[in-house]
């Protein structure tokens, strides 16, 4: 059974078709969110802090951390990304001890979140491209760290579902060939917006199905690409990930934020058997206690416990 598995200081997260659905939290991330790349340009944390907080307590597993900023003053993000996903990840380290998520597309900020990062992070990510390849794989193989695979190389991203497994074949063979497992990668088989191609959600569930089949990796996706340029976009998405789930998709990055959506994982693990005795359901779904309910409770039974005494 293929298993990844990721740490923090002291957590371990495993990755896996007989594990619980593994929630990578999507929030520290300052592409298309003006605010919060203003807010670092000006060496303001206080939203990470909170994105930080929030999404572990809604039930991420994992947090995805990427320092994608251009700054005004130094436009070149191999020096300006490097330093400031060094400093994130310590901030977020010491606010929440979960496995981390270490996300760019600047291999020189990967190895300094990797160098910064307690624990086994997760890298994000690897492509097909041959540049890609051989700079990344050596680092995972240094680090012995777990690799997203994202499934497009030189010639882009395909639409054909077929041509984006055969790019990930060619990297789970190349990742061998540097001594790194095939449970080590997890593979991202891109998901495409319904909105744009019909068959966007048959392709990826298709895709999983072979990937977990014949490639036997774990795989993950951006949940909320499935979405895009829709309305009610949260409940498309919590459609889509039951049915991904269902198909053998093992984690997603995704906004745990989002109630509709944690609540089809949660509901998802239990009916794919991922859930002991459907204890995390129960959990989840158990109603609050009604106030001074709890304490006559306590009292009752101190009451019963004395009187056995005396007696």
């Amino acid at each position: 059974m293929t298993r990844t598995v990721v740490e923090s200081r002291s957590k371990t997260v495993t990755i896996g078709f007989d594990q619980p659905f593994c929630v990578i939290g999507e929030r520290i991330n300052p592409t298309g969110r003006k605010k919060l790349a203003a807010e670092l340009e000006a060496g303001d944390f206080s939203t990470v802090e909170k994105d930080a907080l929030e999404q572990v307590a809604c039930g991420a597993l994992m947090l995805d951390v990427n320092a994608g900023v251009v700054y005004n003053s130094n436009p070149n993000p191999n020096e300006t990304e490097p330093p400031l996903m060094r400093s994130i990840i310590e901030l977020v380290q010491g606010l929440v001890d979960v496995p981390l998520c270490i996300d760019s597309s600047v291999p020189d900020a990967l190895e300094a979140g990797l160098a910064a990062a307690h624990g086994r992070p997760l890298l994000n990510s690897v492509t097909g491209e041959e540049e890609r390849m051989e700079r990344v794989l050596p680092l995972v193989k240094k680090y012995n760290v777990p690799v997203v695979a994202i499934s497009n190389d030189d010639t882009g991203i395909s639409e054909d579902p077929e041509v984006r497994f055969a790019v990930a074949k060619k990297i789970v063979e190349r990742a061998a060939d540097f001594g790194i497992p095939a449970h080590d990668i997890v593979v991202d088989p891109l998901v495409m917006p319904i909105g744009a191609m019909a068959t966007a959600g048959q392709q990826v569930f298709a895709l999983v199905r072979k990937l977990r089949e014949e490639l036997k990796v774990n795989t993950t996706c951006g949940a909320s690409n499935i979405s895009f340029g829709l309305p009610n976009r949260h409940g498309i998405n919590a459609a889509f990930l039951p049915m991904a789930i269902s198909a053998g998709m093992t984690s997603a990055i995704m906004n745990p934020v989002r109630p509709q959506e944690m609540e089809a994982i949660r509901a998802a693990n239990l009916l794919m058997n991922n859930d002991a005795h459907g204890a995390a359901w129960i959990r989840a779904n158990k109603p609050p206690a009604v106030e001074g309910e709890a304490q006559a409770g306590r009292g009752g039974r101190e009451g019963r416990r004395r009187r056995r005494e005396r007696g």
